[in-house]
């Protein structure tokens, strides 16, 4: 599903991505792990159109996407969680949902809404009231249900278990689980490597805007050199 291909990107002139190779298939849940620092963010950033690439390639479903604009990747079914949470605290929360639907059709939001309450309960006992009034773990799934309201063939999530407590950090792991359960494909870039490469079918190691290591999660979790550098162990 998704192909990027010898990646670069620059800020000023700093250079945070040096030829980046990543794959994810559709269906899959393929983390992306590594120390502060490494790209992982500009990574994403760079996959969604936030960010420009330098050089190299974003090919999704087959379609040469590098240089296309945000809001175009978002109608092809790319959609990211973007780190802190980045909710509009004075809409209230099912107005938050709603923004993540501007892409579809008005018939299906109602449809929308009515799963991500499924998915979440929590958001719909306060969907009437200001995003910036929720704990941080409720804004965490309100921004994971706002980017699940585009339908994404494609969900990038960056960091989403920044900040919470063990528990909270427990149940968005969950909700990523079933929803790549449900079918969704993901690219989770994650500081809690131990978690992500766990369930993850695939992860890649990035140090210093390179890939240094490419496997399956669980081995990854195996292997000596990512346990010692990353997982503390």
């Amino acid at each position: 599903m998704l192909e990027v291909a010898g990646l670069t990107s620059h800020y000023g002139r700093i250079q945070a991505l040096q030829g980046i190779d990543v794959r994810v298939g559709e269906g899959e849940l393929v983390a992306i792990v590594g120390a502060n620092g490494a790209g992982k963010t500009t990574l994403l950033r760079t996959i969604s159109g936030v960010q420009a690439a330098s050089a190299g390639s974003v090919r999704f479903a087959g379609q040469d996407i590098t240089h296309m604009p945000p809001h175009g990747r978002v109608r092809l079914g790319i959609c990211q969680v973007p780190e802190g949470r980045q909710v509009f605290g004075p809409l209230a929360v099912e107005d938050n949902l709603k923004l993540g639907a501007f892409t579809r059709p008005g018939h299906e939001i109602e449809a929308q809404l009515a799963g991500i309450y499924r998915l979440f309960p929590g958001l719909g006992d306060k969907r009437a009231e200001p995003a910036g009034t929720l704990s941080g773990g409720q804004q965490q799934m309100l921004s994971i249900g706002r980017a699940i309201m585009a339908r994404p063939k494609l969900l990038l999530l960056d960091e989403p278990s920044m900040g919470l407590a063990p528990l909270l950090v427990e149940e968005i792991f969950r909700t990523i689980v079933a929803l790549k359960a449900e079918g969704t494909t993901i690219l989770l870039v994650e500081q809690n490597a131990h978690a992500a490469l766990a369930i993850a079918d695939r992860g890649y190691v990035l140090e210093t805007g390179r890939v240094s290591f490419e496997d399956t999660g669980a081995a990854l979790l195996g292997n000596d050199r990512v346990r010692a550098a990353y997982l503390g162990l």
